[in-house]
């Protein structure tokens, strides 16, 4: 015979086994987010010569773009990285400082301002948790001078 002690212990097991269930499900699904798509600065556009403010507009195909803290299938958000010679540790959240820009709400565009002289600009798309997908979907690095 059951008796509630052993009622609750067979539902929390349920339970953890449900849990286990969808994070697998959930991480394959977050692997084969960027199978298939393509990150890239739309504008400016490698070795173009720009005003010290600026306009980038980031470009994405292939994925939907979802603010930082929701979770949807297949949709991350953008952060460009500027002047940046060693990527961040792909396996962690991504830390916001001067060269690494989150743009947690969703923004596909921005007004920057940087010093004059040569600078590199390249995106790298986050899940809901600032973290790369399993999969990182980086743009190209370009290079811009800065008049």
């Amino acid at each position: 015979m059951y008796n509630i002690k052993t009622f609750r212990l067979g539902f929390y097991c349920l339970g953890l086994i449900a849990w286990l269930f969808s994070a697998a499900i959930f991480a394959q699904d977050e692997a084969a987010a960027s199978d298939s798509a393509h990150l890239y600065i739309a504008s400016p556009v490698d070795n173009e010569v720009v005003p010290q403010t600026f306009k980038v507009v980031f470009g994405l195909s292939g994925m939907g773009v979802a603010p930082a803290g929701v979770q949807r299938e297949k949709t991350g958000h953008h952060h460009l990285l500027i002047d940046l010679d060693v990527l961040p540790d792909m396996s962690q959240s991504l830390p916001s400082s001067e060269n690494i820009v989150h743009f947690g709400g969703g923004q596909t565009e921005t007004r920057l301002t940087l010093a004059p002289g040569e600078h590199t600009l390249q995106l790298l798309l986050g899940d809901y948790l600032h973290r790369p997908h399993s999969s990182p979907l980086l743009s190209k690095k370009i290079t811009i001078t800065v008049k």
